[in-house]
């Protein structure tokens, strides 16, 4: 057994070590699927909403905000109000902050009230998945705008929404997670 932290006992080196490797391979395996498939249609589908929702679902498998319920609705709340914030800001055909490199305050609001309102309806829904504060981060900024770019993050979340819990079920040691090995 590991030294003692917190109360926690961390567990014996190698067990967290096949812990590690698993969540490596699984991680890698899916993400490159995502990327693959935008290879193959011609779009940018992994983007960075994808790998705190890989790092949710597969790490934490068990935890409440990492259901498929509440990524879907999570996600889609996120959609709903950085589209809205775009619409209500007038930002639809405004350049992305990374091409403008500069953030006016039209698009600072759409920014802030896209994550505020994510916030608002995934407490509503009893929803929560921090992951979808990213998605709000990305659509609202104009990085994922309305177009390919917008169409390209929705087929990334739709196959790590269905993938990543189906390879978190994989074994070898899937009663072991990463909980069980936590500093």
């Amino acid at each position: 057994m590991g030294p003692e932290r917190d109360g926690r006992d961390d567990g014996p080196w190698p067990g967290r070590a096949a812990v590690a490797a698993r969540l490596f391979v699984l991680s890698a395996a899916l993400l490159t699927a995502v990327g693959a498939l935008g290879q193959a249609i011609g779009w940018t589908t992994l983007t960075s909403t994808l790998g705190p929702t890989a790092y949710l679902v597969l790490v934490h498998p068990d935890s409440v905000t990492a259901r498929v319920r509440n990524a879907v609705l999570g996600h889609g709340a996120a959609l709903a109000c950085a589209l809205a914030c775009l619409a209500g800001f007038d930002l639809w055909d405004h350049p992305p902050v990374t091409v403008s490199n500069e953030a006016p305050w039209p698009r600072i609001g759409a920014q802030s009230l896209a994550v505020g309102g994510t916030l608002v309806l995934l407490t509503l829904l009893r929803a929560h998945h921090p992951p979808a504060a990213a998605t709000a981060l990305l659509v609202a900024s104009g990085i994922s705008r309305p177009g390919p770019p917008l169409y390209g993050l929705l087929v990334g979340l739709v196959l790590t929404v269905v993938l990543a819990p189906a390879l978190a079920r994989l074994p070898p040691f899937r009663s072991r997670t990463a909980r069980e090995h936590a500093p």
